[in-house]
């Protein structure tokens, strides 16, 4: 019999899983537990006889789990009729210590714990899934797979901020980046969908969700992202500032009076599109924007100048460029987004076919014309089986 991994990843009102098959990697079952915590919960679970929904509440991450394993149990493939060998959890941080995939214990436990300073939306809600799958799940190995692993082939210059150096040394500031995971597997599908070896294609990857990275990929290995020490650094997110002066945080501490924790808060719940327009889902971005809505024209076009200047940032970084790749929600729902952020970088081999990016997308696709230098992709991720 085959063993398969039961692949978890926990977020703060949240728990997405997939039961994967060791030899393929295919996933032979998958769902998502959301509102965790609140009155009522949604969980979806595709299994070999389909999709099966439930609106039951949920009330905490054990709970979620415990739904998980039921709905394996009643719509299949129940756990206890394969091989389970191990569980896998996504880690979003795991600094500088971990760049590969690790076995879980109570000392890697301890340390992505230090690591929560680092990314505080993450890494307890991570931790959280940890604990609750090592009590239902006991006997088998534990392994932990970073968000940052994958961006641990960025050169010096890349990574390294100009600081006080010894705040590098001593205290790890420096960039990590993130959604490693997903920028790894798309690359690769990318990459396949271009009929090329991983190692002689360059791609510059935009996961665009609630939280949005970009990623130059030169021969598989990343050399920038947009993420630094923090998921906070880079592109528009829906609650996330993305780049800004460092004086602001001075100036609002100085003029309003403040808090280093009033201001952290402010910058990854309260900013991004929510701070824009009151709202960070970006399906309703685009129906008010298409209402004439002003505060919503203008987040949309905040949001897409700054993927577009990353675009020409990230070309520059890689010199010669086979691929834009659009991933994650908004990159692979949103033919707007899409659009937009590659409108007038047509002298940069860059050219859009209208048609092809307006039909929707499910599998992995071309959306440039026949004749475009630069191939522009739209690879739906797969963070659970990667």
């Amino acid at each position: 019999m085959t063993d398969h991994v039961l692949v978890i990843n926990a977020g703060s009102s949240s728990l997405k899983y997939s039961l994967v098959v060791g030899d393929s990697g295919e996933a032979a079952a998958s769902g998502v537990i959301e509102r965790i915590g609140e009155s009522e919960g949604h969980q979806v679970h595709r299994g070999p006889d389909g999709e099966f929904t439930s609106d039951d509440p949920i009330a905490t991450h054990e709970d979620a789990l415990r739904a998980a394993i039921a709905a394996f149990d009643s719509h299949g493939p129940a756990l206890d009729s394969v091989q389970l060998a191990a569980v896998g959890h996504r880690v979003v941080h795991g600094g500088a210590s971990f760049g590969a995939p690790s076995l879980i214990d109570d000392a890697l436990v301890a340390e992505v714990t230090d690591l929560v300073p680092l990314a505080p939306l993450h890494n307890p809600a991570n931790l959280e899934g940890i604990r609750v799958a090592r009590r239902l799940f006991p006997d088998l190995p534990h392994v932990a797979v970073f968000d940052t692993a994958f961006h641990q082939t960025l050169p010096p210059h890349a990574y390294t901020y100009a600081v006080p150096y010894e705040w590098q040394e001593e205290h790890g500031i420096r960039r990590y980046g993130f959604h490693g995971t997903s920028h790894a597997f798309v690359s690769e599908q990318a990459a396949k969908l271009l009929g090329r070896p991983p190692a002689d294609v360059n791609v510059i990857v935009l996961h665009l969700g609630n939280g949005c990275s970009a990623a130059a990929v030169r021969g598989g290995e990343s050399v920038d992202t947009s993420m630094g020490l923090t998921p906070l650094e880079g592109l528009v997110m829906g609650t996330r500032s993305g780049d800004l002066d460092p004086a602001i945080q001075a100036h609002l501490a100085r003029e309003l009076g403040w808090t280093v924790d009033e201001i952290d808060r402010a910058l990854n719940f309260r900013s991004g599109l929510k701070g824009l327009t009151g709202d960070n889902d970006f399906r309703e971005l685009t129906r008010r924007r298409a209402e004439g809505d002003d505060r919503a024209r203008l987040a949309f076009d905040v949001y897409v100048h700054r993927i577009k200047k990353y675009i020409g940032a990230y070309y520059a970084v890689l010199g010669t460029v086979d691929a834009i790749v659009f991933t994650a929600g908004v990159g692979q729902h949103s033919a707007e987004a899409r659009a937009a952020s590659v409108h007038g970088l047509e002298r940069l081999g860059i050219h859009l076919d209208a048609v092809l990016n307006a039909e929707p997308t499910k599998t992995a696709r071309f959306v440039s014309t026949d004749d475009s230098p630069v191939a522009v992709l739209v690879v739906p991720t797969d963070e659970e089986c990667r």
